[in-house]
């Protein structure tokens, strides 16, 4: 299975793009992880969008459509999803020129998620849901990954927390179960 993950923080030190590199460590045998960049997405304008998505937009949708499943990794700003993961995900909700279908549309998710805080990521994978879900994509309703005190569990951009690495890992074996039976 090729997974595509997406992390919703552009920071360079980010705890949600460390979470998806020991995501791609603990993927059971066969099955991929290709991280995507978001730092060059544009803002989402309908203006723009008419003229033909920008190379970044087509990028990110043919990321996702050539992905059997997506692993989103967010943090929690604010008790909700950042700015910018909303943009790639109104991007990615809308069909454009060329497609007979949204990327998204009918698109297995899988959110994971780290935060400093102690309630982890919580109210943003909540509120992710729902955006998902108004997208046209299946976040699947599996047990949730809600790194909290994240800045004790990843150190130098790596998971080193064993017991999430365990919890991660049986996450993801779960995920990759449920969309290999709905396939």
């Amino acid at each position: 299975m090729k997974l595509l993950g997406i992390s919703g923080s552009l920071r360079r030190a980010s705890f949600n793009t460390a979470l998806l590199h020991a995501a791609a460590e603990l993927l059971p045998a066969g099955h991929t992880l290709a991280i995507h960049d978001l730092h060059d997405l544009p803002l989402f304008d309908q203006d723009v969008e008419e003229q033909g998505d920008p190379a970044a937009v087509v990028a990110l949708k043919d990321a996702i459509a050539a992905a059997d499943a997506l692993l989103l990794a967010s943090p929690e700003y604010n008790g909700g999803i950042t700015g910018v993961l909303k943009n790639a995900i109104d991007w990615a909700s809308r069909k454009g020129t060329a497609r007979e279908a949204a990327p998204l549309s009918g698109k297995r998710v899988c959110i994971i998620g780290a935060s400093p805080g102690i309630t982890g990521t919580v109210r943003a994978q909540d509120a992710l849901r729902l955006v998902l879900r108004r997208a046209g994509a299946i976040a699947e309703p599996q047990g949730e990954v809600l790194v909290f005190q994240a800045h004790t569990k990843i150190a130098e951009g790596k998971l080193v927390d064993e017991r999430t690495r365990e919890a991660l890992g049986r996450h993801l074996q779960n995920f990759i179960a449920l969309v290999e039976r709905a396939s």
